[in-house]
Order: structure tokens, then sequence, then C-alpha cells
């Protein structure tokens, strides 16, 4: 079952920086200063995605509901089409998608090691808090690009096919104490280190001396976390 955004039930990702807006808000004209080149930003974007297909992917093997392998493969899906799509962007600029993609293999590899739980329902949660933050991050970044970061925004928005996850989880949480209060704890572990993954896409030499521009986009990421977690009953 596909939902449209407006049909969800679960809160929008909406930040208030995925676009320039008016000339007068200088926090969002900060932030572009600090966006990395256009080919950094690829690259990562598209890795991101493609580490999202590959731990859901990890979490159908580990799952024996037919049902819930079937959320999961449509989850895995929509993250496989964009990651398919930055790549098809990534062409048209006559640049090599896997070159892009290279720099960020180790450091983002070791991430999504650190999100893998002891247990495939803290995987799954990982995969839902991580990728929200950062697809949420992503777009604030990609109203630095022009046309191609529009292109890119769109390709973001497009439906993940999530709310059969949230779902599964919810259930998970209702049906039992004790899983509410790991995975509240778990949920907590992971924001640190998907917010140093956000941060180290920026420009380091602008981060040097001008870091407090990015703070007001820590706060917009941190306050849609926290209605995610909301919406699961889970403390943020």
């Amino acid at each position: 079952m596909v939902k449209w955004f407006w049909q969800r039930d679960t809160p929008l990702r909406a930040l208030a920086l995925r676009t320039r807006g008016d000339a007068g808000d200088a926090t969002r004209v900060d932030f572009a200063e600090l966006a990395p080149e256009l080919n950094r930003f690829l690259g990562q974007a598209a890795y991101l995605q493609l580490g999202y297909f590959e731990t859901l992917s990890r979490l159908i093997r580990a799952t024996p509901e037919l049902e819930e392998k079937e959320a999961l493969s449509r989850a895995a899906g929509a993250a496989l089409v964009k990651h398919r799509a930055i790549l098809d962007i990534i062409r048209e600029q006559g640049d090599d998608p896997t070159q892009l993609m290279l720099p960020f293999r180790e450091h983002l590899d070791a991430f999504r090691r650190k999100t893998i739980g002891v247990r495939p329902r803290e995987t799954l949660l990982a995969v839902y808090i991580t990728a929200g933050m950062l697809d949420d991050f992503y777009l604030a970044l990609a109203s630095s690009y022009g046309e191609t970061g529009r292109r890119v925004a769109e390709i973001l928005r497009e439906d993940d096919d999530t709310d059969e996850i949230v779902a599964i989880l919810t259930q998970t949480i209702e049906s039992d104490k004790e899983w509410r209060s790991l995975l509240s704890m778990w949920a907590r572990r992971l924001v640190g280190d998907t917010l140093l993954v956000a941060r180290q896409a920026l420009r380091p030499e602008r981060l040097a001396v001008d870091e407090h521009r990015v703070e007001p986009v820590y706060t917009e990421l941190m306050g849609a976390h926290a209605r995610r977690m909301d919406a699961m009953g889970l403390a943020a």
C-alpha cells in the first residue's frame, strides 16, 4: 500500500531549510556557504541510499515472517530507486558514479556497521531514524546547487515506503515495555553518530570558522527526529 505525503499518519520530514527562501533569510544563505562541492554532495547522497538498501536487504534475510519481508522489500526497493536516480544525475554531469562514491565508502560503511543492532528490530529502527535524519539533512543541502539540487530534492522527497516499517516498530513497542525502553535507548545512541555523518559532509575549512552557522540546521534535524520518535511512542 502506497500513501502520498499528505495521506501519511506519521509526521512529514519538513525542514525549514529545504529551500533558500526569501533573500532576507540569513540562516539559509549562511548554511549554503558550508555546502560541499556538487560532486561530493552527489557521491555521498548516492552512497547513503545504497547503504539503506543494503541494510534493509540484510534484514529481509533475517526476517522469517513473509508479510514483514514484503514490507522491508518495498522500503529497500524505494532506496534503490533513489540511489539509481542520483546515479543518473551524476552520469549526466559527465562523472563516474563509482569514483564519486568511493571516497565515502569507508566511513559510511563504518557508520552503517554501528547501526547494526544485536536484534533485527534495533537495526530496523536504526535504518528508519538515520535515513530520516540524513535525508532531511541532504534536502537542506540540496538548495545550494540550483537546478541539480532541485532534482536531487525531488528524488529524496519520493515516497520511501516506510509506513509499514513504522507500523512494525509501533506494534513491537506497544507489545512490551522492555522493547519500548530498549528501542528508546538505542535510538538515542544513534543520534550522535548520525549528526557526525552530517557534519562530515560539510566543508571542513568553512566549519573551522563558521561552525555556529550549522546549529540551526541541527536544531531542525532534532525537531524532525523528535516528531518521528513521538509518533512511535518513543522518547527522543
